[in-house]
């Protein structure tokens, strides 16, 4: 689980507090919705820590009390706009199982296709020597809603590949899969292929990963600016042509926004989040929740942190002790950039002020306890960037960087406020950060138009529609395609 950092704080005391809000949230949430819950957001070892809770059950009767006079209303189940993917063979391909953002996207997509009656087979490229117990659990979940895990190479991918109505080849780095297995087979498989792509850094343009896609059904990428950051490069880079490309933003699980919309649930986050923290319920606290690396921004984020306490300072403002949360730290994948954040929270005195927690997938009680999410990613931002989207549900303003996905997502001035990428954007955020301060009616209905905003388009719902009208695109070109080789 998420261990916090921070000056005078123990160990063992931070974890005890972890417990009892992990215990709250169990309490408060139906046992299938918890399931689901805690499969889309960790893996990181919960059932370890839930049963080392039980301990303190009794300080937590209330809520259960509370809990069995609250009963969801039954609402009118809508069909699947998926639902002509029902006896569908589907192959996913995934280039790693892991608990990064495209693996898990790919998953929710399986359990979608699942829900409606598709037979779902599953194949990961870079898969470990020995099964981690990350690479299991994922695949277990997975096997418990009936997908089928096969492995990637020889006939049996080969065979599958061929069978499948519709073949998902998710991030750009997997193209490498259609050679290597397909072999010479592989111009019957092209015309079913959907490429689901979520990289945007110049790395990834390589003849060796993208050759085929000039060929395939489509590709499918989760905002507008992507797609044209796509379509530019492949033209000019490597003098290749996209397929059809279709956008597909995103949405929140149902899952998320059950928590989201839960008053008691969320109170109880917050305060065990903020007790875990040392912070008090009156202090405003505006996080950084991104894998710690330089692409997104933590060092330029604590810059305008600091300088937006002196700006405060110099005004003599008298609003509440603000709190700089940095969530995704990860000392061994990233040490030396690590130790530089560490290093300028200790050189501007501000160790009381800074909170790191490691990395974790478990963003809602997170959520559920800051008062602004801060997207501060660098060069050309997010492809999309989902916790954008999160924290919305969560009714956050968001203060982000005015590049990539988050422009598509946030409505500057309404939903939140956007700053210039780089050192450009260092005093911009920072006078963000104190007008969010310091207008606090301007930051809830920030907030508020945040959540309405992702009512009308960023939820599971939406994002399946979204995806259905690409699928039956795909599906009805292979058949037009596979009709005229026939004839």
């Amino acid at each position: 689980m998420a261990k916090h950092t921070a000056v005078g704080w123990g160990h063992h005391h931070y974890h005890h507090l972890q417990n009892r809000w992990l215990l709250a949230l169990l309490l408060m949430l139906s046992v299938s919705t918890v399931i689901a819950f805690f499969m889309r957001s960790a893996f990181d070892s919960c059932d370890r820590t839930v049963s080392a809770a039980v301990d303190g059950i009794g300080s937590s009767r209330h809520v259960i009390q509370v809990a069995e006079k609250r009963t969801a209303p039954i609402a009118a189940v809508k069909p699947s706009p998926l639902s002509f993917m029902k006896s569908k063979v589907v192959l996913l391909v995934s280039y790693e199982l892991s608990l990064s953002g495209g693996p898990l996207l790919l998953m929710e997509l399986a359990f979608l296709l699942r829900s409606v009656g598709a037979e779902v087979y599953w194949m990961t490229i870079m898969k470990p020597s020995e099964t981690d117990e990350v690479t299991y659990s994922l695949e277990h979940k997975m096997l418990g809603r009936g997908v089928q895990v096969v492995s990637a190479k020889g006939k049996e991918a080969l065979d599958t590949a061929l069978r499948a109505d519709l073949v998902v080849l998710n991030t750009a780095v997997a193209g490498k899969w259609l050679d290597v297995v397909l072999k010479g087979d592989v111009h019957r498989v092209l015309p079913k292929v959907l490429w689901w792509i979520h990289e945007m850094r110049g790395h990834y343009f390589k003849l060796d990963y993208v050759k085929h896609l000039p060929f395939v059904a489509g590709a499918m990428i989760d905002s507008h600016v992507t797609t044209e950051y796509w379509k530019n490069r492949t033209q000019e880079r490597l003098k290749i042509k996209m397929p059809d490309t279709y956008v597909v933003h995103l949405g929140n699980s149902k899952e998320l926004m059950q928590v989201a919309e839960d008053t008691v649930a969320k109170r109880v986050l917050r305060e065990h989040v903020r007790e875990s923290l040392g912070v008090l319920n009156e202090d405003l606290l505006f996080a950084l929740i991104n894998s710690v690396s330089r692409g997104k921004g933590q060092d330029l984020f604590l810059r305008s942190f600091y300088e937006a306490l002196q700006l405060i300072k110099e005004k003599k403002m008298q609003i509440p002790p603000l709190h700089a949360v940095i969530v995704g730290s990860d000392m061994s994948a990233q040490t030396k950039f690590e130790m530089e954040l560490r290093d300028y929270v200790v050189l501007k005195k501000i160790q009381d002020r800074v909170h790191f927690v490691n990395k974790t997938l478990t963003v809602a009680p997170y959520l559920a306890a800051i008062d602004v999410l801060v997207q501060n990613s660098q060069a050309r931002g997010e492809c999309f960037g989902r916790i954008t989207i999160e924290a919305m549900a969560f009714q956050l303003p968001v203060l982000g960087t005015s590049a990539g996905g988050t422009t598509e997502i946030v409505v500057n001035g309404t939903t939140g406020l956007l700053h210039p990428v780089g050192k450009p954007g260092v005093t911009p955020l920072a006078k963000n950060i104190v007008k969010l301060a310091t207008h606090v009616e301007r930051r809830l209905t920030m907030g508020k138009r945040g959540y309405e905003r992702v009512k009308e388009r960023f939820l599971e719902q939406h994002m399946a529609e979204r995806i259905a009208r690409v699928l039956k695109e795909v599906l009805r070109k292979s058949k037009n395609k596979s009709s005229r080789h026939i004839g």
